[in-house]
Parts: C-alpha cells; sequence; structure tokens
C-alpha cells in the first residue's frame, strides 16, 4: 500500500511517475491541467490497492472538491512523487489531501485535497464509504 509516516502525516499512497513530453505546455513546464492527470492516478491506484470494492455497479465515487495550490512548476526531464493522505473520513466521503513533490522530495510542485464523494448511481444521492475505504483511510 505504499503507507508510511513522514512530517507530512500519515501517507496513504506514494506513486512516483515519469513525466511525459505531452505533459508540457507553451512554457516547456508540465501544464497546470495534468497536476489533476497525477492526482487521478495516485487516487485509482489507490484505490486500487484495497483490498475489497471500492466501486460497483451500484455505487460509484464522486469528485465533489478540489483545492490546488500551485507551488512551483514542475521541469521536464524529470519525476515526481504523488503522496495522499486522509485528511477527514466522513459518512459518506472522504477528504483526501495531496502533495506533488520533486523524485528527491526536495521541491514541492504542488499540495492541496479533494473530497470524493460516494454515491448510489441510480438516485445519485449520497452512500456510507465502502468499508475497505474506511478501514484504509483510517490507518
Amino acid at each position: 500500500m505504499n503507507r508510511t509516516p513522514d512530517e507530512h502525516g500519515n501517507v496513504l499512497h506514494r506513486l512516483p511517475i515519469e513525466l511525459r513530453w505531452r505533459d508540457l505546455d507553451a512554457f516547456n513546464h508540465v501544464n497546470n491541467a495534468t497536476f489533476m492527470t497525477y492526482l487521478e492516478e495516485a487516487r485509482i491506484r489507490w484505490f486500487e490497492s484495497l483490498d475489497e470494492d471500492w466501486v460497483t455497479d451500484a455505487t460509484a465515487p464522486l469528485l465533489a472538491a478540489v483545492q490546488m495550490n500551485y507551488r512551483s512548476p514542475i521541469a521536464y526531464p524529470g519525476s515526481i512523487v504523488v503522496e495522499l493522505t486522509a485528511d477527514r473520513i466522513g459518512t459518506s466521503s472522504v477528504t483526501l489531501g495531496h502533495r506533488i513533490i520533486g523524485a528527491d522530495s526536495a521541491t514541492l510542485h504542488a499540495d492541496g485535497h479533494v473530497v470524493m464523494v460516494w454515491i448510489d448511481r441510480a438516485s445519485g444521492r449520497p452512500v456510507p464509504l465502502p468499508e475497505a475505504v474506511r478501514r484504509m483511510a483510517a490507518g
């Protein structure tokens, strides 16, 4: 699961990512929208590492809110690491903190959080968090 404690809290998941040429924008650094793609990839990889279903035919997570603080551009070529932490566990939602750092951990490129809400696919109404998500986020 890649869970390690550090000065930023209990890390749920760490995902190393090699930058791709297509990640760049006209200013020759990683486009701000690509930061969101990196976060999505880390979340999906964490969800997939759980020992039970986190998405079913009846329920699924939705991204309800995103806060992204851009701290430092990411230059190509290079690699980064996305770290996820559990900031808050609710009845039907989990708030995941995130940091995008340089592979050497010396540079903070971005931080913030996302709120994921589990819903009933048919009604669109919130449902309780899957037990695997609750258990792993609680640590």
